[in-house]
């Protein structure tokens, strides 16, 4: 099976390496993404996200006229659709880009094109997206109505990788590969031999989504049990990251590390796929969830406690006196990424009760979310550490490991993640 020309669709923390792997291995890629400005930086051979060694990548891409961005999808033999699936109202899926994208790209579908879902999913969507490209064009044939002997071919083959480790990942790590058919399981198969040193699956749509939801969801009712573990320990006067360490000791216990919460687009969302569609079955999936959505809301009364305490010690002061560091807004360390981010939210909450200045030290971006502007300075972290009174530590860093220990010595610290 031959695959001169690739098209992926959405250009973004999955879905640009993913084009710049399949360009380095000398495949004709075409990134299509509806933000010009990623497109024009892209064609620049320039990146608009953090990702070690990306930058290298691309450039030698573009540089060898392997990728190249656009805005409107171009014909191509294989699509792959990485498009954000975010949840709306009460944690309901929003496929809306999905829908957008599958009607974009069915414009340029011809005979034998093979699409892909990588878009993590609720369990169906892979279906949802092929009776979407059915209804733009009449004149193909999909495999919900014509099986094995449809012009075009379907699956769903979720990401797995670790931001900051994506291009590695997306090379040696396994593949989950579920096609609407054997048939689209097998070409689907073969267009991700030509990157992948991992084996490659195989399943079915439905099981290869609910893989995904599944690798998750396990991870997040383990960080609620660390979370869970952290709030009892602080009330009953117990350092919690010492008692993981010992308890870690087990041959048969791995328990993973509290902290402010959990972000990112894929733990913090991807439960709630599995509640959405079997809310009466999924209460132990439900409760890690609201466990996890709860500790950011803890971690602002340990604050406030704070406050209290440092005016206790310090009677001369007001709460106007207060200057409060926050520590990584990022949702996990040495990215960029603050998608669901805790870390962005107890600074939020910290803005809407505090009189005081607040400050943010994120080395890896440049600018605050929209949220934090009005409020908010950004500095570095040396003026941090000489300008606030309580540092609140929230994303560990690899800058925040060097501040040395002399200079927190006289701190009020808050800690989520047993760094200092």
């Amino acid at each position: 099976m031959s695959f001169e020309k690739i098209s992926v669709i959405g250009l973004g923390y999955i879905g640009l390496p993913t084009a710049a792997v399949f360009a380095s291995r000398k495949k004709k890629v075409i990134g299509v993404d509806v933000d010009k400005k990623a497109v024009d930086t892209i064609n620049r051979g320039e990146i608009h996200i953090v990702e070690p060694d990306l930058d290298m990548v691309v450039h030698a891409a573009v540089t060898e006229g392997y990728l190249k961005a656009v805005t409107t999808p171009e014909p191509a033999d294989a699509f792959l659709i990485a498009v954000p699936t975010p949840f709306k109202g009460d944690h309901e899926p929003d496929l809306g880009y999905i829908e957008s994208a599958s009607k974009a790209i069915a414009q340029v579908l011809k005979k034998g094109n093979l699409v892909i879902l990588e878009s993590t999913s609720p369990v169906g969507a892979t279906e949802q997206m092929a009776e979407w490209m059915a209804q733009a064009r009449p004149d193909l044939t999909f495999p919900q109505t014509h099986g094995e002997e449809s012009d075009i071919r379907v699956a769903h083959c979720p990401e797995r990788v670790l931001p900051g480790h994506v291009l590695r990942e997306l090379v040696q790590n396994d593949r989950v590969i579920g096609g609407m058919t054997a048939k689209c399981s097998e070409k689907a198969a073969a267009l991700y031999k030509t990157i992948v040193e991992g084996e490659c699956v195989i399943t079915n749509a439905r099981t290869a989504e609910m893989c995904k939801l599944t690798e998750n969801s396990f991870r997040d009712v383990n960080i609620a049990f660390a979370n869970e573990l952290s709030m009892i320990c602080d009330k009953l006067d117990i350092n919690v990251w010492e008692l993981i360490r010992l308890a870690n000791r087990h041959p048969r216990v791995n328990i993973l590390q509290p902290g402010p919460g959990v972000g990112g687009h894929c733990i913090a969302v991807d439960p709630w796929f599995i509640v959405s569609k079997t809310p009466d079955l999924a209460r132990l999936i439900r409760t890690a969830r609201e466990v996890n959505d709860y500790k950011p809301k803890w971690v602002v009364e340990q604050i406030k406690i704070g406050i209290a305490e440092y005016l206790l010690n310090n009677p001369h002061k007001t709460s106007k006196d207060i200057t409060i560091v926050c520590f990584g807004l990022a949702f996990k360390p040495d990215i960029d990424d603050l998608r669901e981010s805790p870390a962005v939210e107890v600074a939020k909450e910290i803005l809407s009760f505090h009189k005081g200045r607040v400050l943010a030290v994120e080395p890896n971006v440049n600018s605050l979310p929209e949220c934090l502007r009005q409020g908010v300075c950004l500095i570095e972290a040396e003026s941090a550490v000489s300008d606030a009174d309580i540092f609140v530590l929230l994303v560990d860093h690899k800058e925040f490991k060097e501040i040395p220990k002399k200079a927190l010595s006289k701190k009020l610290i808050i800690e989520t993640r047993g760094l200092w």
